[in-house]
């Protein structure tokens, strides 16, 4: 198992009725992803990781259940709750033309289209209409749209965003 290869997909909320069930919170809106793969990778809180082969996945309002094979009682997967969830990137379908998986955007360095620095992007805001870039230097944090006409260009393998901010965007 190659760490690096391992995609944060959502996280282990609880246990969800006797049967062995859990209730997964997903990080991200391919449920297909969840829905096809045939294994996850947990990690507890100690940092270790465990593969364990998926026997079914339903999506239940705005979570996921989750049975795992084996395991058919509560007591048996009580371990499992605050799990990180992975998948391999590898069982992830190709983003379309112009989208990104949100963790080959976080770290990127972002600029603005005359080529200043404003910092990295820390963290992605799902707003539900767009999302929000969260980017920060050593003394400033900037919340920057993801719109077409904000984000410029994307550079996955130079790791770099160029921005053009709409006027008055940083003057907050």
């Amino acid at each position: 198992m190659h760490a690096d290869s391992l995609i944060l997909m959502g996280k282990v909320a609880a246990t969800h009725g006797i049967r062995g069930q859990l209730r997964v919170i997903s990080y991200s809106g391919l449920t297909e992803s969840f829905l096809s793969a045939g294994a996850f990778i947990f990690k507890d809180a100690s940092g270790r990781f465990q593969q364990q082969d998926v026997a079914a996945v339903s999506v239940h309002g705005k979570k996921l259940l989750v049975s795992l094979k084996g395991f058919s009682n509560i007591n048996e997967v009580l371990s499992f709750v605050g799990n990180e969830v992975f998948l391999y990137r590898d069982q992830l379908p190709a983003p379309e033309e112009d989208e990104y998986y949100w963790h080959d955007l976080v770290g990127m360095k972002v600029v603005t289209t005359d080529n200043r620095l404003l910092g990295i992007l820390e963290s992605i805001i799902e707003t539900g209409s767009n999302d929000v870039y969260v980017v920060a230097s050593d003394d400033k944090e900037y919340l920057i749209p993801a719109l077409a006409d904000v984000v410029v260009s994307v550079d996955t393998k130079a790791k770099i965003m160029t921005v053009a901010p709409a006027e008055g965007l940083f003057d907050l």
